[in-house]
């Protein structure tokens, strides 16, 4: 029986693209010799991309598409694409072409011959970024396998494939807000890198602004790893060991006069403002943990569907 290959495609306003988006995803399927399919991601979506993708899936049986009821974000989106592939492959893939979907033959011949079930693929560069934009990516893996349990590829996004073993076991996972990237590595099995060279995005603007960027790093290292706590007690035993060290000192100089701590407010203040800090960013980290806890035991789902386009 022949396998079944299915691209993911999550979109959120991306009219400026998305007719290029699919004549090249569609050109390079062709040239696949496996029953292929598109699955487009409408992520609510307020320009015509929606329109676009309903024209797409009347002309094309190939084409399928989900349209959320409001905008959930891009890994809700791909979380979408995963649990409803039927596919026993499937290349996750952004619509403004930043990852060529012409690598994709080459990605699935090294699928092939190293018989893995996650083919990742990792940047060598990044063309149309900044350097803000490339530094702080670089840094953001780097911390995070610094901070995580486990160990993730360096400087890889969501552009990879996976099989249907790893799609199985990733739609047994439960939690809501999902890192994908790093949740695909936890699962294991053979993962194998792929290396290429980023594109610029071929129209429109970037979806994941620095507040986004931020929020999504976040959210990948409190779910990832419990070392913000153990940070948190290691100031705060700092502070504690500070504090000691201070009163002491006070106490010494008040007996043997070296120090005018009851005239002078300087160390009042310094002490105030440190304690305070300490226990603000204490408070702060355990605020994130219980705010996760927060979401997942309300137990919404991850997105919500409002129409279907060419599912049996």
């Amino acid at each position: 029986m022949d396998k079944k290959l299915a691209v993911i495609v999550p979109c959120f306003n991306e009219e400026a693209v998305i007719r290029e988006s699919y004549s090249r995803i569609k050109r390079v399927l062709t040239s696949i010799p496996l029953s292929t399919e598109i699955l487009f991601i409408n992520d609510g979506s307020k320009d015509s991309t929606k329109s676009l993708l309903d024209e797409f899936a009347l002309s094309d049986p190939q084409v399928k598409v989900i349209h959320f009821s409001r905008n959930f974000g891009h890994q809700s989106a791909v979380t979408a694409g995963i649990n409803n592939c039927d596919a026993d492959l499937a290349v996750i893939l952004d619509a403004d072409m930043q990852d060529p979907p012409e690598l994709i033959p080459d990605i699935l011949q090294l699928q092939e011959k190293e018989k893995a079930n996650v083919v990742y693929c990792i940047r060598k560069s990044r063309e149309g970024e900044g350097w803000f934009k490339r530094f702080s990516a670089k840094m953001f893996y780097r911390v995070m396998n610094s901070m995580s349990e486990i160990q993730f590829p360096l400087d890889t996004g969501d552009f990879r494939l996976i099989d249907r073993s790893i799609m199985d076991e990733f739609n047994r996972l439960k939690e809501r807000g999902k890192y994908i990237r790093g949740l695909i590595s936890w699962i294991g099995f053979k993962q194998v890198p792929f290396y290429y060279q980023r594109h610029a995005r071929i129209a429109g603007e970037t979806k994941y602004p620095l507040s986004k960027m931020m929020k999504f790093a976040s959210y990948a290292l409190l779910y990832f790893s419990k070392k913000p706590l153990q940070m948190a007690i290691g100031l705060g035993f700092t502070a504690v060991v500070v504090g000691i060290i201070l009163a002491v000192w006070f106490t010494l100089g008040k007996i043997y006069g070296f120090s005018n701590a009851e005239t002078g407010w300087t160390s009042i203040i310094f002490t105030i403002i440190f304690f305070g800090g300490v226990q603000l960013i204490t408070i702060g980290v355990l605020g994130q943990y219980v705010g996760i806890l927060f979401d997942e035991i309300k137990a919404r789902p991850e997105y919500i569907i409002e129409e279907k386009k060419n599912f049996l």
